[in-house]
């Protein structure tokens, strides 16, 4: 049984460029696939296993999700940010 857990402070963006798609595996289908970049609050943790829910869509992590650290500036510990893509067709 899965579990959904809100996570509040996240931003939602959706991504300029659409992954490239192509070859053996794309021939004979219609692709659709849509893109976002999400930037998390600070200390909250997420995998590659990962599923997130944008917009009503389920969407799976893609790629390893990148902490920014600290600000050398301020101090201040800093965003997740990490892609998401819903694939179908």
């Amino acid at each position: 049984m899965l579990t959904e857990t809100p996570v509040k402070g996240c931003v939602v963006a959706p991504r300029a460029e659409t992954p490239q798609v192509g070859g053996d595996q794309q021939q004979a289908r219609d692709t659709v696939i849509v893109g976002y970049t999400i930037y998390a609050p600070s200390g909250s943790d997420w995998k590659t296993t990962d599923q997130v829910r944008i917009r009503g869509e389920v969407c799976e992590i893609t790629g390893e999700p990148g902490n920014w650290g600290r600000s050398p500036f301020t101090g201040l510990a800093g965003l997740v940010q990490f892609a998401a893509d819903r694939v179908t067709g």
